[in-house]
């Protein structure tokens, strides 16, 4: 379920993210076993007994990571994400940074209208490569928002 719900919802980036980051399905399920064996822990929120929303949580020592927020297209706006990320930011006393597509301004907002600030061009670049493994192009069209501006 995760699996498919991640790849519903990244539809949203189809055209909006560079076109050689952009492939169907978004994330194979190869990559998701990946990440879970990488220790991303996957929270889920569920309406009516059905799976609707999940997001990662990483921790990284220094820092927590969230990773792979997404929600069904058909429950979006429904302040689903909004209830997953402050579950996961209440879990953690340490910075939390999220990475995210440049292009992808309704998540940014999101992230922002959650208390989150975008960091420095400079700090995006030392955090993704110092807490993410991606590869350099998507450390060029991504964002890094921080919980708090002490994340360097």
């Amino acid at each position: 379920m995760i699996h498919t719900i991640i790849n519903d919802a990244a539809q949203a980036y189809r055209g909006i993210i560079p076109a050689d980051r952009y492939h169907k399905p978004y994330m194979p399920e190869n990559e998701l076993q990946r990440e879970i064996q990488d220790g991303v822990e996957f929270w889920g929120y569920e309406e009516d007994g059905e799976l609707i929303g999940v997001m990662g949580i990483q921790d990284k020592g220094d820092v927590t990571l969230i990773r792979h927020a997404y929600v069904r297209t058909t429950s979006r706006s429904k302040g689903i994400g909004t209830r997953l990320l402050r579950h996961l930011t209440g879990r953690s006393d340490k910075p939390v940074l999220i990475g995210t597509w440049a292009a992808a301004d309704w998540a940014i907002r999101f992230y922002r209208n959650n208390g989150f600030e975008l960091v420095s061009q400079e700090e995006k670049n030392i955090l993704l490569k110092q807490y993410w493994q991606i590869p350099e192009r998507q450390v060029e069209t991504s964002v890094v928002l921080t919980s708090r501006r002490s994340a360097v």
